[in-house]
């Protein structure tokens, strides 16, 4: 059973961050992310953070919709990049 719990606001008006509580986990798997936390240095806490922060981030294909979501919200360049260059350089002294 996994019970969660957020904390949309703090007492000052800033969010705040959530906590996540997980019943029946693995004694062994408690002790890996010890020894995890041991060879890096860290606490337990943040050795279980940074891989829950892993597993939370988009997919590379969601990352790709994203990107082409954003794309589609700006009109099509008919500007070519490789003019543009040749134009600045044609310009600028230190390329003569």
């Amino acid at each position: 059973m996994t019970d969660i719990i957020f904390d949309h606001r703090s007492s000052l008006g800033t969010r705040a961050m959530g906590q996540i509580i997980v019943r029946n986990l693995d004694d062994a798997v408690i002790e890996r992310l010890k020894a995890t936390a041991r060879e890096k240095g860290q606490s337990l806490e943040q050795t279980v953070r940074d891989a829950l922060t892993e597993l939370a981030r988009p997919s590379r294909a969601e990352a790709v919709a994203e990107a082409q979501r954003i794309r589609s919200m700006s009109p099509p360049s008919s500007l070519d990049s490789t003019t543009l260059i040749r134009e600045d350089r044609d310009n600028d002294a230190s390329y003569r």
